[in-house]
């Protein structure tokens, strides 16, 4: 089977939409979050969308099959907020590996029914790695701008675990995405680094950063450029741009990173800006011919969608990016993949 760097310069790959988008269509009630073997617990559940790869595992599964029908080479695992730190908001943390390991099980099995089905479309899975919701480089107390709320430390422990049930679950990939604190993607890529060395593998790692407004930085202040340099010293499968902004509005950033490393570039946007709902209103045809613009000028090598997108987002990606080339880009010898 072909290794994914020769294929990503061979063409354009893509990569899934939302989860969290397509799992808010089945209207989930706290019960269906509870399931039998949570029924009795003490806290709301409701809202926990990673716990729904245990409790349900048809639907995540579902929505794996409905990105890989849609043209999607790569799609992500269920685990975006699946470390101990953010699962402590439902007290859920002794169940970190579980929720890994599970969620990578599940979207591993589809992938190699689709390539078992498909030869020469190979589908991989991506293990996804979000921020956490603490920042390790600000203060969230305005009174007192010393204080953090979790350390490097704490930080790098949680993704150890994390990695480590990714790994053992079977991502061909592992992705540190929606990046707001470059600080808080440091302790990932320490983590998987530490995790690939003591397993002797070769991993690939996406890194995908997020533009949070008009003012061209990540939360913590970086520009895109100075996020890149800030991570330049790991060896990358790709580097990129995903959530906050609709496709349009990434196109400087990608602009600012696509011709000053030799990694890949990757970009997720969101479906548009959210209306006043906090919905996305941008239909597929409207996210493609954005998303036009990254093909025309050669930014991308990886493509697909975050917050709104949809399977039908993604087929008319797939349909647009099949007639481009993708990015030209050199790979090292130690960042290799094969199914």
């Amino acid at each position: 089977m072909k290794k994914i760097q020769d294929i990503l310069k061979e063409r354009i790959m893509i990569l899934d939409g939302a989860m969290g988008t397509m799992l808010q269509r089945y209207k989930f009630t706290e019960e269906d979050f509870r399931g039998n073997r949570f029924k009795d617990w003490p806290f709301p559940l409701q809202g926990n969308n990673d716990l729904l790869t245990l409790t349900q595992p048809e639907a995540i599964a579902e929505i794996h099959r409905k990105y890989f029908e849609a043209g999607a080479d790569i799609v992500e695992t269920n685990t975006f907020s699946a470390t101990s730190i953010a699962m402590a908001d439902y007290h859920m943390e002794d169940l970190v590996y579980e929720l890994n390991y599970e969620s990578a099980k599940i979207a591993k099995q589809v992938a190699e029914e689709f390539t078992k089905r498909e030869p020469n479309k190979p589908r991989f899975v991506a293990g996804s790695i979000g921020p956490t919701n603490k920042t390790a480089s600000m203060s969230p107390d305005v009174n007192d701008p010393g204080f953090r709320a979790v350390s490097f430390e704490t930080l790098r422990l949680a993704y150890k675990q994390q990695v480590e049930a990714l790994l053992d679950g079977g991502v061909d990939i592992l992705m540190v995405e929606t990046i707001f604190d470059t600080l808080n993607a440091k302790a990932a890529l320490f983590a998987i680094e530490e995790v690939k060395q003591a397993r002797n593998i070769q991993t690939p790692v996406m890194v995908s950063g997020t533009i949070t407004d008009a003012s061209g930085r990540t939360l913590s202040g970086q520009t895109a450029e100075a996020f890149l340099i800030s991570i330049a010293h790991i060896p990358l499968l790709s580097v990129g741009f995903n959530c906050a902004l609709g496709a349009k509005q990434l196109v400087p950033h990608l602009d600012a990173i696509a011709f000053r490393t030799e990694a890949a570039i990757s970009a997720h946007p969101n479906a548009g800006l959210p209306n006043a709902f906090g919905t996305y209103d941008q239909t597929p045809d409207q996210m493609a011919e954005e998303i036009k613009e990254y093909l025309d000028k050669g930014l991308v090598n990886i493509i697909g969608g975050c917050c709104g997108s949809t399977p039908a987002h993604i087929t008319a990606i797939a349909e647009l990016a099949k007639d481009y080339k993708p990015r030209k880009f050199i790979f090292s010898d130690t960042e290799e993949v094969q199914l």
